[in-house]
């Protein structure tokens, strides 16, 4: 038995099939860093212990799937936002529905619970924030002003305010008090995704899409600092517990920053994916992320990270040496006045009586149909021995001290990790029955069968265990004196309808392709050199195919070195590759200053394309793109389009004319395409919607 290596500063520590379909949102219990709930297509809300393979309680209820998902502060409560709009509110102590809201026109984008008092917000994709009494069972505010989906919510330490990012990519600030926005800050390029307050100063974190993070001043409502170095969108970020610097989490990557100056002082290489979420126990960051339908965790140890000190990447100002972050202290901003009582007390901002009572159904009356929905909902207690463990004690008096949590132990470095099957899957409900059985991006992962992975990082010494199909085991092979391994004929499954941006295996690859044919229906064994020899024999096609794209990448490059991006356009979409075409909008994508009039009439054509395709990858690069000529251009052509004719001859009046009339036609075709995409379910059902919100004038 190998002993636990302690030099290790990051490790996976599980991963488990979470749901009988795809998993769509999950969040970490922040106080603890040892709950996890995880929101699936399947409607369902599962609770887990961190690092147990077990589902603690599964919540039902929701008739669309959950697409935001979180605890309260004392992981007492947890509310899940659908698909449909729709919020439920569930007692974990009491396991039970508590509440149903209602409001909503569109996906649940964020979701954060008052730091004191019964209160809840919720962010959607109807760019609408709503402020909701979880006793009152109503919507006590709503506040406008995004021009985007809403993808994080945020209440200040102090309860006073909210903060809210979105696709926009704007920041905005609102006085609960006051029901009104305190200021708004523009500064990304790119959807902000996350937004984070200090833990004690006025001090307001922000990481975008843009591949920056930005620090805002509270006082004086102005940015103090900016990281960059960055690979990829920010999707996590997290202030130490003292405050003394931030973790951000991006594709793989865990960064430490310091402010004031701007710097780095350490890069992790985790390898955990598009990383969820974040939370922090014990000096131990614990990361998650979601793949299909499964759930990694990983574990990064902070007394290894670098958190003051040398620095890898700085900005010197004014020819001045990067200086140590000030003492915890010491700083001249202020810090929030945490209330001693809830915020019972604290006086928040409500609509009318007359507006709570409007005909969306935000603040109603108990009904029949409320009963019945809260009947329907149920928690079912999958692990009781866990499940008192960690929820029944609080309801007691103990004269002990509560037992704290231990670390996570680092593994061996020969650790293989399986995916750990989740039982409760064999009683889990399928897909509601009114989603089109065509239109399931992936059937259900039975639980007899995990998948077997080794994560890169890991130097696996071990060999791995054989895992037989579903139909057919594989033959057991005696042992011989040279190690061969024998393979049954396989037949190749059918390649699926999406290929998905990251997977567990390659697509449309068969084991058996890659072996001689069975002779009288016995496997054929084989030695190294002969599979290497198989395995070679596709090699030279692809590297011819990888040169050509090189070569077409590198002609775009020369005319792009012009500065003329619709010369470089039109030379990718003359080659004829859609991946050349997806390669330069993911480049211009990331600056919406480069998009011109005339680069929108020659790529929407592409555009569609794009969104009808089979890769994942290239239908999100295609929303992306379609989302930023709506934002930007629509109002454009609208007025062009309705203004009266002028007087006498204007050239260029005329060929812009010309240009948005040949866009709106263009955009009329994608508007039947989004229409007839928009009922997918997933991230592409999220997606199409979005977009069919924002081409709703064209049908005017």
């Amino acid at each position: 038995m190998a002993v636990a290596n302690t030099t290790k500063t990051s490790w996976k520590l599980q991963e488990i099939v979470a749901h009988s379909s795809n998993v769509l949102s999950l969040a970490l219990g922040k106080t603890s860093g040892r709950l996890l709930a995880t929101g699936g297509e399947d409607c369902r809300v599962n609770i887990w212990a961190v690092s147990k393979p077990n589902c603690i309680m599964s919540l039902t209820g929701h008739n669309n799937p959950v697409e935001c998902i979180q605890f309260s502060s004392s992981e007492e409560q947890v509310v899940a936002g659908s698909q449909s709009g729709s919020l439920r509110v569930w007692d974990l102590e009491a396991a039970k529905i508590l509440r149903t809201l209602m409001g909503h026109k569109s996906n649940i984008c964020s979701l954060d619970f008052h730091p004191f008092g019964e209160y809840l917000a919720s962010g959607s994709m109807d760019t609408n924030i709503k402020l909701w009494d979880v006793r009152r069972k109503g919507c006590v505010f709503r506040y406008k002003g995004h021009t985007g989906a809403v993808r994080c919510l945020a209440f200040s330490p102090d309860g006073k305010w909210l903060a809210s990012a979105s696709d926009d990519s704007t920041i905005k600030l609102w006085d609960l008090a006051a029901g009104k926005m305190i200021t708004e800050f523009t500064a990304h390029t790119g959807a902000v995704n996350i937004v984070q307050f200090h833990p004690n100063e006025y001090l307001l974190a922000s990481g975008s899409s843009d591949r920056t993070i930005k620090l805002w001043d509270l006082e004086k409502f102005k940015m103090i600092g900016s990281s960059e170095g960055q690979t990829g969108a920010v999707r996590c970020i997290s202030f130490s517990p003292d405050g003394g610097c931030l973790y951000s989490g991006s594709q793989d990557t865990l960064r430490v920053y310091g402010w004031e100056p701007d710097r780095c002082f350490d890069v992790v290489s985790v390898g955990w994916g598009r990383v969820a979420d974040l939370a922090i126990c014990n000096n131990q960051l614990i990361g998650v992320s979601y793949n299909l339908t499964n759930v990694s965790s990983y574990v990064v140890d902070l007394n290894r990270v670098q958190k003051s000190g040398s620095v890898i990447q700085g900005v010197i100002q004014d020819d001045k040496p990067l200086s140590e972050p000030s003492p915890k202290g010491a700083t001249i901003r202020r810090n929030y006045e945490r209330p001693l009582t809830t915020c019972g007390n604290q006086r928040v901002k409500q609509n009318s009586e007359s507006d709570r009572r409007s005909p969306e159904g935000e603040r109603r009356s108990p009904s029949s149909e409320d009963e019945r929905e809260e009947k329907e909902s149920t928690a079912e207690i999958r692990n009781a021995e866990d499940y008192k463990e960690i929820f029944q004690p609080k309801s007691a008096i103990s004269r002990t001290p509560p037992k704290k949590s231990e670390p996570f132990p680092a593994p061996p470095e020969d650790e293989i990790f399986v995916v750990k099957p989740n039982p409760a899957l064999d009683v889990m409900t399928p897909m509601p029955d009114r989603v089109p059985p065509g239109q399931l991006k992936n059937p259900p992962i039975a639980s007899s069968t995990p998948v077997v992975r080794v994560e890169p990082s890991v130097a696996a010494t071990r060999p791995l265990p054989v895992v037989p199909p579903v139909t057919r085991p594989l033959p057991v092979v005696a042992p011989a004196t040279r190690p061969t391994q024998a393979f049954a004929p396989i037949h190749a499954r059918p390649e699926p309808a999406v290929i998905f941006s990251s997977r567990n295996e390659p697509i449309g690859l068969n084991v058996g392709d890659f072996l001689p044919p069975a002779k009288n229906n016995k496997p054929m064994t084989l030695s190294d050199e002969d599979a290497l020899s198989q395995i070679r024999k596709g090699h030279d096609t692809m590297c011819v195919m990888l040169s050509s794209r090189h070569k077409n990448l590198d002609t775009v490059r020369t005319v792009w070195s012009s500065g003329d991006v619709k010369t470089s356009l039109d030379s990718a979409v003359s080659i004829n590759d859609l991946s050349i075409v997806v390669d330069i909008l993911n480049i211009v994508n990331l600056k919406p200053s480069l998009w011109k009039l005339d680069l929108c009439t020659a790529i929407l054509p592409q555009i569609e394309v794009l969104l009808q395709s089979k890769y994942e990858s290239y239908v999100q690069t295609g929303c992306t793109s379609l989302k930023l000529i709506l934002k930007r251009f629509w109002p454009l052509i609208s007025d062009t389009l309705t203004a009266p004719p002028s007087v006498g001859v204007d050239i260029t009046r005329e060929e812009r004319h010309q240009k948005c009339k040949a866009c709106y036609k263009q955009l009329k075709n994608l508007s039947n395409v989004v229409k007839n995409k928009a009922g997918q379910v997933g991230r592409h059902g999220s997606a199409f919607r979005e977009l069919q919100l924002l081409m709703a004038p064209l049908d005017g």
